[in-house]
């Protein structure tokens, strides 16, 4: 079931553009509705790109990722599933992450954070990006949110 672009002005919600509904066609591409987000990490193993989507007429080049998206998974090094949120559920999730810019892709490892590759860029370098990626260890993602202090004032480690 697919959520949709819903227009702020009327409320009324759209079929996803045609780009991103035929990803959703794929065998390796499925949608992530945000109620079910955190279940389907814990259930991910191996690679899964997150499609962090938004609003074509807003940001054209989520079209292009979308056509960018079928590609990253054929040249991936091991297989790789593509998890495509929907705009509702990509803002929502944003500052998880923390990207800044839109479209976004993000990697995880089993569910967990390798790395985003946020807005559109020349084809080598989501290649090389991707590559990078792929060889680096989960960590924590650098999300957006405030800054954190311990009451005894010890701030040298990690909340």
């Amino acid at each position: 079931m697919m959520e949709g672009i819903a227009d702020a002005a009327t409320g009324v919600v759209a079929p996803p553009p045609l780009l991103v509904a035929r990803l959703l066609e794929r065998p390796d591409a499925f949608e992530i509705p945000l109620a079910a987000f955190d279940e389907v990490l814990k259930k991910t193993s191996g690679l899964l790109l997150l499609f962090f989507t938004e609003d074509p007429v807003r940001y054209r080049e989520t079209l292009d990722l979308a056509v960018i998206a079928p590609e990253l998974l054929a040249t991936s090094a091991e297989p790789m599933r593509l998890g495509v949120l929907l705009p509702a559920a990509a803002r929502a999730l944003q500052p998880r992450y923390g990207f800044r810019r839109w479209p976004a892709f993000v990697l995880l490892r089993d569910g967990k954070y390798l790395g985003t590759i946020d807005g559109m860029r020349p084809w080598e370098e989501y290649q090389q990006e991707m590559a990078r990626l792929q060889q680096t260890s989960p960590s924590r993602a650098p999300s957006i949110g405030v800054t954190v202090r311990s009451a005894d004032g010890d701030d040298d480690h990690c909340h």
